[in-house]
């Protein structure tokens, strides 16, 4: 296969917020990526919900997990298409940063009592703002322009600047999607004969099968159109069983667990907004502080504190 992607990658970078001199060694793209390895937000991702809220099972899905096998993806495909594995492999690490807990409940939650002061909540931003101003305690990580471009861009309605940033955005849709179907059958919560055909019948029917026919598909298209794509009929199935999975895994209204974390999340904030002697004081506007505040924790730090100032002889999911 002939790839004409001559020019598409990302070989220098156009910068930092703040100048800094040349490593030496490692090219500005991977000191952003052991600058992420080495937050402590990202570490906080390991405790943290991909769908499933408080699983009984070891085998579940976190944020982290997904991380790091979507950043895989992101990897394969840069390098077959000759561009910059290491600046692709940067975003995709940086792109969840700003996830709260309990997933995409956590994140609505967040934005609905928001929506109260007139502001919104959206993940892929406040990931952008955790490596800019929250880490290291207000200094940020200082990341490349193309870094911050495409953990902004990763989702949302912005689009990124790089081709491999674009490969970012794609690839997370790719990851979460399969291996989402896996939890979300390994928990129960759907039978394999609910899930829609069409997709199944377009990608395949495993998970590994259908991961490698995204790949070699993103691969193949994008070669041969000259962007970063996925042929029609592939990426309508994937979209299919994105949209599936919305409307009966991450916003399942008989999933009583969402309902409560949602609770516990809005309940943290109004607490917190109310009550700054509890967090740390880093920002003037009070209620940007309380959303870095309670986006920031962990699953199980969110539940702890809850029952410490709600029910502390209860259990939020008992």
């Amino acid at each position: 296969m002939s790839i004409p992607t001559e020019g598409w990658a990302c070989r220098e970078s156009a910068g930092r917020i703040r100048h800094e001199e040349p490593d030496g060694v490692r090219t500005p793209f991977q000191r952003d990526r052991d600058r992420i390895i080495h937050a402590k937000a990202f570490r906080r991702l390991m405790h943290k919900t991909q769908v499933f809220i408080s699983p009984d099972g070891d085998h579940f899905r976190t944020r982290l997990t997904h991380t790091l096998e979507m950043m895989q993806i992101s990897r394969t495909i840069a390098r077959a298409l000759d561009l910059n594995e290491d600046l692709a492999e940067a975003i995709a690490l940086g792109h969840d940063l700003g996830h709260t807990p309990f997933g995409h409940t956590g994140e609505e939650a967040l934005s609905r009592v928001l929506s109260r002061h007139g502001r919104s909540f959206r993940h892929n931003e406040h990931s952008l703002r955790v490596v800019d101003h929250l880490e290291k305690e207000g200094d940020g990580l200082n990341l490349t322009l193309e870094v911050r471009d495409g953990i902004l861009n990763h989702s949302g309605r912005g689009y990124p600047s790089t081709r491999e940033a674009e490969i970012v955005r794609v690839a997370d849709r790719i990851a979460y999607v399969n291996h989402d179907v896996d939890d979300a059958l390994r928990a129960g919560t759907i039978r394999w004969e609910d899930l829609p055909p069409k997709p199944l019948e377009i990608l395949g029917e495993k998970m590994s099968v259908r991961i490698d026919h995204l790949v070699r598909d993103m691969i193949s298209s994008s070669a041969q159109q000259g962007e970063i794509i996925l042929s029609e009929s592939v990426y309508e199935a994937l979209m299919e069983l994105r949209t599936w999975l919305f409307e009966h895994v991450y916003r399942n209204p008989r999933s009583r667990d969402n309902e409560k974390a949602g609770g516990v999340v809005a309940a943290l904030f109004d607490y917190y907004l109310n009550h700054p002697e509890g967090r740390t004081r880093t920002d003037p506007d009070s209620i940007s502080e309380t959303v870095d505040f309670v986006a920031g924790m962990t699953d199980r730090y969110a539940l702890a504190t809850y029952r410490r100032l709600f029910m502390p002889r209860g259990d939020i999911f008992a």
